[in-house]
């Protein structure tokens, strides 16, 4: 059977787009599968699609294309009223041409304006016409399209909602289609990485940074268990325009390095695995698949009893916490307490989130579409098109680059303290490469992977200096060494993990994926280091808690750099019981001429400078992510942050500035 998912642009980041990967990938294990984007901005998705399916892009929005200057895409569409925003003429005309051309036996819609296309411009009788809903019918209202919508649900020949609350609503506004409507979940595949040990001391939510998922009313809750639980830590992964207000709200309250946004991150299954609780703060929401998301990794999660989907996913007090809408940050607070205090009680509702999760598994929801293909017989001409589907010279369908280019080598990396591990998928002998970025020597470190395509680098054996080491794969060493894909960079290991101490001096590393997709290691080597292990900004004086590594610190100075000037503050350094050492800060004295920029470092015994900053844990540019409030003083302003190599950095301006 050949299947085509619709969607509005399966290039970017989002749940829908995350539902339709797992699906097709679950259905192209019996059938041929095929995703249709609207849209194509860049020449990869941004998530992953088994490469089996074909990806297809209808307009194309990259640089220097055609299509944008094409005079049909500034035309208004004659589907939809001016108030449908995102569809033009051109918009028409493509989905017309494909609808009428593809010889699929199943289409499935997205979204409401691919409902309505399908519902207008669909063959009827020659495939079956299926609509998803991933958001609500009230939300629909809200919008003004609800009329949009059940007018396109009431022509389709099936219509999957994925909450059973909503199908129901749908049933009860089209009686006579109710047959035709039926409630299939979205699916979440089994954990990809290894499990959370929820041995980490973090609260994880993801989604995107919109009013809906009332990040605030999270954030406040957080800030009620800061004194009861100082050590532990709220992510929030995500992008959207709500980022600035969330910034403003967590140094309002005080909470910088504490509650940290993190951005987007795909997959988000390697972040998940880092934390012990996952939250869930919206007003309302159509499924929840960072719930199951979250469960897969073995995390409990709590999460407002908003409309419609958590009360069907989770089970309190087995696999999380249900909270009362009405009660607010304070019963969020409330619902996060009980786990975070109960390490036992988060190990037993991880096991049980597990398996709920599973029932959610592609496989699973899989089987109800074929159910619903099965019960929905193609009215009419039963015939299916096998005509090929012709690119005409005014069509000018854009086949996505991933879909026809040779695969690319992709590894799986985990991180551990003493190294790192990878695998390639799929699997192939030949030498792993890092090569020092924009270094004038030319350094490289090259190791073998066996047959399997597997690998180690240990930390022990191998010396990287500071910088960022980008990672190749070669068959030879006489071969083109090609650049590694990212597949999954699992950092769970380092949360909380101080850089390392050894022969070299104080090093750490840190994996990631590069914003091309690719795996870069960032590493740091030094012979003395300060680690930040907290920031509080009090009422006269920050104080700062570092851990040295390297030369004693016990008589040293505070002092402040900024090349070529060293200027000393007369800041004694109190060493604390766990060895710590700590710093008190005074604004009067730090505001004072001249003002600037400034790296705070220790100056020890021997007079080495010894630099603060974080450079152990999983994070490689904490400047987005932990940032802290500005203080205003008479003298000036005064607000502490971070570089793009994770230095301490004081930054003070004069008054009125």
């Amino acid at each position: 059977m050949k299947i085509t998912f619709l969607l509005h642009n399966a290039y970017g980041i989002g749940g829908t787009i995350r539902s339709a990967a797992n699906l097709s990938a679950a259905l192209v294990e019996r059938h041929e599968v095929t995703v249709a984007s609207l849209y194509c901005h860049r020449d990869t998705p941004g998530l992953d699609f088994d490469p089996r399916v074909r990806l297809l892009g209808l307009i194309d929005q990259r640089e220097g294309s055609k299509d944008l200057a094409l005079p049909e895409a500034g035309q208004p569409s004659q589907l939809f009223p001016a108030s449908v925003g995102g569809v033009s003429a051109l918009t028409d005309r493509r989905m017309s041409d494909y609808l009428t051309h593809t010889d699929a036996d199943v289409v499935i819609s997205t979204r409401p304006v691919l409902n309505v296309y399908l519902a207008r411009y669909g063959v009827r009788g020659r495939y079956l016409r299926i609509g998803q809903e991933h958001s609500t019918l009230a939300v629909r209202e809200e919008a003004g399209h609800r009329e949009l919508q059940l007018a396109a649900v009431a022509q389709l020949d099936a219509f999957a909602p994925v909450s059973s609350t909503d199908a129901a609503a749908y049933r009860a506004a089209l009686p006579e289609a109710a047959a035709r409507i039926r409630h299939i979940p979205n699916s979440s595949p089994a954990a990809a990485v290894s499990r959370s040990t929820g041995e980490h001391k973090l609260v994880v939510t993801a989604g995107r940074l919109v009013a809906q998922k009332r990040y605030d009313v999270l954030i406040d809750a957080f800030a009620r268990l800061r004194e009861d639980f100082p050590d532990w830590e709220l992510r929030i992964y995500g992008r959207g325009p709500l980022r600035e207000p969330l910034l403003e709200q967590v140094e309002r309250l005080h909470l910088g390095g504490r509650v940290r946004l993190m951005g987007a991150v795909a997959p988000i299954d390697t972040e998940w695995a880092k934390g012990a609780i996952g939250a869930v703060s919206s007003s309302w929401e159509s499924f929840g698949l960072t719930i199951v998301e979250a469960m897969a990794c073995g995390l409990p999660v709590v999460s407002r009893d908003c409309p419609y989907g958590p009360a069907e996913i989770i089970t309190p007090g087995e696999d999380g916490v249900l909270v009362p809408m009405d009660e607010g940050d304070e019963g969020l607070a409330e619902g996060l307490r009980g786990l975070m205090a109960d390490p036992a009680l988060r190990a037993r509702m991880a096991e049980n989130a597990v398996a709920t999760a599973a029932r959610y598994e592609p496989a699973v929801v899989a089987e109800a579409y074929e159910e619903l293909f099965a019960a929905r017989p193609r009215g009419g001409g039963l015939r299916r098109l096998r005509t090929r589907f012709r690119r005409g010279p005014d069509r000018r369908l854009v086949v996505a680059a991933s879909a026809d280019a040779p695969a690319r080598p992709a590894a799986r990396c985990v991180a551990a303290p003493d190294g790192l591990s990878l695998e390639l998928t799929p699997a192939e002998p030949g030498d792993l490469v890092l090569r020092l970025r924009d270094d004038p020597e030319g350094r490289q470190v090259r190791l073998p992977l066996d047959r399997d395509g597997r690998g180690r680098v240990s930390r022990s054996e191998y010396q990287l200096v500071e910088g960022r080491w980008d990672a190749y794969v070669t068959a030879s060493t006489a071969a083109k060494a090609r650049r590694l894909v990212a597949h999954r960079v699992e950092g769970a290991p380092l949360v909380g993990s101080a850089p390392a101490v050894g022969e070299h001096g104080v090093t750490s590393w840190i994996p990631y994926t590069t914003k091309e997709g690719n795996l870069t290691v960032r590493t740091w080597q030094r012979p003395a280091h300060a680690e930040v292990a907290d920031v509080t900004l009090g009422e006269e004086a920050a104080l700062v808690t570092v851990t040295p590594h390297g030369p004693p610190a016990e008589a040293g100075l505070a002092v402040r750099q900024q090349e070529p000037d060293v200027l000393d503050f007369a800041i004694p350094l109190r060493v604390l019981p766990t060895g710590r050492v700590l710093l008190t800060i005074p604004y009067a004295d730090a505001v004072r001429e001249p003002h600037g920029r400034w790296s705070l470092v220790i100056r020890s015994t021997d007079g080495t400078l010894v630099p603060l900053g974080r450079i152990g844990g999983d994070t490689v540019d904490r400047r987005p992510t932990d940032v802290y409030s500005l203080v205003n003083r008479p003298e000036g302003t005064f607000r502490l942050g971070y570089t793009g190599e994770n230095a301490l950095i004081l930054t003070t301006t004069p008054p009125g500035r």
